[in-house]
C-alpha cells in the first residue's frame, strides 16, 4: 500500500512539515553531488551505535550531535522519497495539532528514541544509522491516535492493475507498524539488510508516548473529495 495523500483539513500552514522536507531534499542533492566522497558525508553525519554507547566514533563530531544529523542523511533516491511522502501526508495534521514549536521538540524526541531503539538491538555495530524513518515513524504513532478515522487514498497494486482507495488510517498505520515489527522480528541476528526496522518501531511507539504531551489541540477530521474508491489505473 502506498498513501498518496489524506482527507485530513488543517488550520495552520505547516511551515515546519515544509522546511523539514526542503532540508532533507537539500541535504541529499548536495549528498549526491559529492560521488564518491558520499561515503565519508555518512560516517561524519551519520549515528554509530558503537559510539553511542562509547566506543570509538568515525565521526569528528560528538555522537549525540549526529543523533540529529543523521535525521537528514539519506542512502538513496527511493529513501528520501518515501521518507518525505510520509511526512508530507502525515506531518501537518500533527504540527497543526501541537504547533510549529512543539512540533520541531516532538519530531526530534521521536528521532533520538528511534536511533537508540535500533542501537539497543545492535550495540557493537559500526554502521552508520541515517534517514529521517524513526523521527517520521513518530509522526504516524501520533497520527494513529489522533486520527484513526481520517480517511487516506491510497495506491494498492493488483497485477497489471493499480486501484485506488480510501483506506482509514487506523488500518494504513497499524499494517505498517505491523510489517515492521515482523521485519525487525526477522532481521535479528541476520544484520537487518541495511534497514533499521526497530528505528521504526521504537520511533513510532515514541510518538504514540509522546503526542499527548506535546498536542495543544485536535483540528476535526473532516472528508474530502477523493477520486472514485473504486478507481483503477493501468501500470
Amino acid at each position: 500500500m502506498i498513501p498518496l495523500r489524506d482527507d485530513n483539513p488543517t488550520t495552520i500552514t505547516p511551515v515546519v512539515t515544509v522546511g523539514l522536507i526542503v532540508a532533507n531534499v537539500l541535504v541529499f542533492a548536495y549528498q549526491m553531488s559529492l560521488g564518491r566522497a558520499g561515503e565519508a558525508f555518512v560516517y561524519t553525519f551519520g549515528a554509530v551505535p558503537s559510539a553511542l554507547f562509547g566506543g570509538e566514533s568515525p565521526s569528528p563530531l560528538p555522537p549525540t550531535m549526529t543523533l540529529f544529523t543523521a535525521m537528514f542523511v539519506h542512502g538513496g533516491l527511493m529513501h528520501v522519497g518515501g521518507n518525505m511522502l510520509y511526512l508530507w501526508i502525515f506531518g501537518n495534521n500533527i504540527e497543526d495539532a501541537m504547533g510549529h514549536g512543539r512540533f520541531v521538540v516532538f519530531y526530534a524526541l521521536c528521532g533520538v528514541a528511534a536511533a537508540y531503539a535500533h542501537a539497543l538491538t545492535a550495540p557493537a555495530s559500526g554502521v552508520p544509522m541515517i534517514g529521517a524513518s524513526g523521527a517520521i515513524s513518530g509522526v504516524l504513532g501520533a497520527y494513529l491516535l489522533l486520527f484513526p478515522r481520517a480517511r487516506v487514498l491510497t495506491l494498492i497494486p493488483l497485477g497489471f492493475y493499480t486501484r485506488l482507495v480510501s483506506v482509514p488510517a487506523g488500518f494504513v498505520l497499524g499494517f505498517w507498524i505491523v510489517i515492521q515489527v515482523l521485519n525487525g522480528s526477522l532481521s535479528l541476528g541476520r544484520g537487518g539488510g541495511g534497514v533499521a526496522w526497530f528505528a521504526h518501531v521504537g520511533g513510532f511507539l515514541a510518538g504514540m508516548a509522546l503526542v499527548h504531551v506535546f498536542v495543544r489541540r485536535r483540528p476535526p477530521a473532516r472528508p474530502a473529495a477523493f477520486l472514485d474508491k473504486s478507481s483503477r489505473v493501468p501500470r
